[in-house]
């Protein structure tokens, strides 16, 4: 059985509309508020906030370093600076970075004063002042009971070196 075609148009359009029928009428309620918001005196509006004038700024950079020169007198690269020394044989804590080195300890043997580091591996390494650490050519200049003082030579950037303070503390666990 077949339902007619026009039957049938008429019943979807009957679906679709039926929510618009609710839509249609009540609107004389709100016509009489929008008159009564009409007859109400007007507020006063706020003025606008004052323009400040744009206050012109002129830059001089003629007395200013130039941020693409370097702030301090340069020595050549090649002048005889500061260089790692590279005719001197390696010491095996030099192929470990500084901050993978921890101080466990210290220990006084023989009238010297030794520091006891240890590697990420786990091993634990005597050392002495003079003794080289890390891989900026690190040089150990001092050992107390909690700190050993190192001094980096490392690349400034400019093609020479620089020495550059570092310590490595005991650590705390």
């Amino acid at each position: 059985m077949r339902a007619p075609r026009p039957l049938l148009v008429a019943a979807l359009a009957g679906v679709l509309l039926a929510p618009l029928v609710g839509c249609g009428g009540g609107t004389a309620d709100l016509k009489h508020d929008l008159e009564e918001m009409k007859k109400r005196p007007g507020s006063r509006i706020e003025p606008l906030p004052e323009i400040k004038p744009y206050e012109v700024f002129n830059y001089d950079p003629t007395a200013l370093r130039s941020p693409f020169q370097p702030s301090i007198a340069i020595v050549a690269p090649g002048a005889g600076g500061l260089r790692p020394d590279s005719h001197r044989n390696r010491e095996f804590l030099e192929g470990f970075s500084l901050d993978t080195l921890k101080m466990v300890g210290t220990l006084h043997q023989g009238g010297k004063n030794y520091a006891l580091l240890q590697t990420k591996d786990g091993l634990i390494h005597r050392v002495l002042p003079g003794n080289h650490v890390g891989q900026n050519d690190g040089k150990i200049t001092s050992i107390t009971d909690s700190t050993v003082a190192v001094v980096e030579i490392v690349p400034d950037g400019l093609g020479g070196y620089i020495e550059r303070p570092a310590a490595i503390t005991i650590a705390t666990n």
